[in-house]
């Protein structure tokens, strides 16, 4: 794990060493190699107990693919960024590249941490580059409010964690993982875990989000540049639900009588809401953007299921989504650096103008809806189940989340790619290479889940 991170640090600075003629190929090049070296790296330490790379970091089976994730997207973000930046400065550039770097170590701390001060201030850290992410290279003026929300909701939540995790250091006087795991409940009492679990929960809930704390995740995904929604999509919306696997271990809310049904019947009713408002929107970004409030606001419910099915169903889920959702965005900028617009009205009939594109629209959209034999499926699969153990109340809930799920991934390719093309975008260039080697970069690793279902991940690892 210090490779992977020392690897980053030394990325940062050759961006600024390197001639302005190589500086894409250089940067691009280094980021394919993080992503070759993190999926040996995460094969050779596939445990499902931590194992320790050194005192601070580890992995196991929840932290490796999402380690493997962020590598992974890392050269995407730099490939889809490349078209829209060759117009600015060398220096604006350069940052930008950096400020990737920065964005993927940061995660790759993030998600190997073993102590939970350290988890904290790598969690926090991906706050500041993000931010500067949305607000200098966003596209409208709108991105400094849709800045500001990201920045004031990721705080809120943010500050009552830091004093969750004070707790727990007076409590246990220490905040390793695996140290807390044994010392934390058994020193408190049941109405004392229920306070801390609320404040330790609400940055995740905040950071993932769910229906009620997501007013930031659609602004914020209009307003950045593709990189930045890509990362927010695929990586950064997926730490909320790490946190709160790693919170389940600490606190066992299955004792905490009723307030897992209320979180999981939340999550769930919220999961349909956000598929409804999807169906009405006409901005395609924000269109995608509430559709992965949908999905991790299911991915929640599973978590705070405390069932192995629901665990599982929700890692396969977010590594799916994150996949899936990141190439949505791909697309969906193709689309805008030709047509200047985002409204679904107008951004139509792009069958006939740009064909071979419609298959990766096609197989995105059906694997966003969850069509066999797509991860998504086996995800939307472990966690019903996992639901309906709980309650079979919530079949009707989560069942018409999924089928309006599908509407408006259907929508999403009617509307974009039937119908005759708007006279404002009809001469337009075709499709780059580019854009085709980014939607394999996406697609390649979901077939080689769906190819070992049963052990999904490790098989894309190894």
């Amino acid at each position: 794990m210090i490779t992977l991170v020392l690897f980053t640090i030394g990325m940062a600075v050759t961006t600024f060493l390197v001639p302005n003629s190589k500086l894409w190929a250089n940067s691009i090049s280094q980021s394919a190699l993080l992503s070759l070296f993190s999926l040996i790296i995460m094969a050779n330490h596939w445990s499902s107990s931590w194992h320790n790379l050194s005192t601070i970091l580890a992995s196991d089976t929840i932290s490796a693919p999402l380690i493997a994730l962020s590598c992974w997207l890392a050269p995407i973000s730099l490939i889809a960024s490349k078209g829209h930046l060759n117009a600015a400065s060398e220096l604006n550039q350069r940052v930008f590249i950096v400020i990737i770097i920065i964005i993927t170590g940061a995660l790759i701390v993030t998600f190997s941490s073993l102590e939970l001060l350290l988890f904290y201030i790598a969690f926090e850290t991906t706050l500041i580059p993000t931010l500067i992410l949305i607000t200098r290279w966003g596209a409208q003026m709108e991105r400094f409010q849709a800045g500001l929300y990201f920045m004031f909701y990721t705080l809120f939540g943010s500050l009552p964690l830091l004093v969750s995790l004070t707790a727990i250091y007076t409590s246990s006087l220490s905040l390793s993982i695996p140290n807390v795991e044994l010392l934390w409940i058994t020193s408190n009492s049941i109405e004392s875990l229920t306070i801390w679990w609320g404040f330790s929960i609400l940055a995740f809930l905040i950071k993932m989000p769910i229906y009620g704390f997501h007013l930031w995740l659609p602004k914020a995904h209009v307003e950045a540049p593709v990189a930045g929604s890509m990362i927010l999509a695929a990586i950064l919306l997926k730490l909320g639900g790490y946190g709160l696997i790693r919170l389940i271990s600490l606190f066992s809310i299955t004792s905490l009588g009723s307030l897992s049904l209320v979180l999981i019947v939340f999550c769930s009713w919220g999961a349909l809401i956000t598929s409804i408002i999807c169906i009405r929107q006409t901005d395609l970004k924000a269109l995608i953007a509430y559709s992965s409030v949908g999905h991790m606001s299911i991915v929640a419910a599973a978590i705070f299921s405390e069932t192995s099915w629901g665990i599982n169903g929700a890692l396969m889920l977010m590594i799916a989504h994150g996949l899936v959702s990141s190439a949505l965005f791909s697309l969906a900028n193709t689309v805008y650096e030709r047509s200047g617009t985002r409204t679904l009205a107008i951004t139509r009939g792009f069958k006939l103008l740009l064909p071979l594109s419609t298959l990766w629209w096609l197989l995105m959209c059906a694997a966003n809806l969850g069509l066999p034999p797509s991860p998504n499926l086996i995800g939307e699969i472990l966690i019903l189940s996992s639901l309906i153990s709980w309650s079979v109340w919530l079949f009707p809930i989560v069942g018409l989340a999924t089928v309006f799920g599908a509407i408006y991934s259907l929508l999403i390719f009617q509307l974009s790619q039937q119908s005759s093309p708007s006279t404002s975008i009809t001469n337009i260039p075709s499709s780059f290479s580019r854009e085709h080697l980014l939607a394999t970069l996406h697609i390649l690793p979901l077939i080689l889940i769906i190819a070992n279902p049963l052990s999904a991940l490790i098989s894309w690892l190894k």
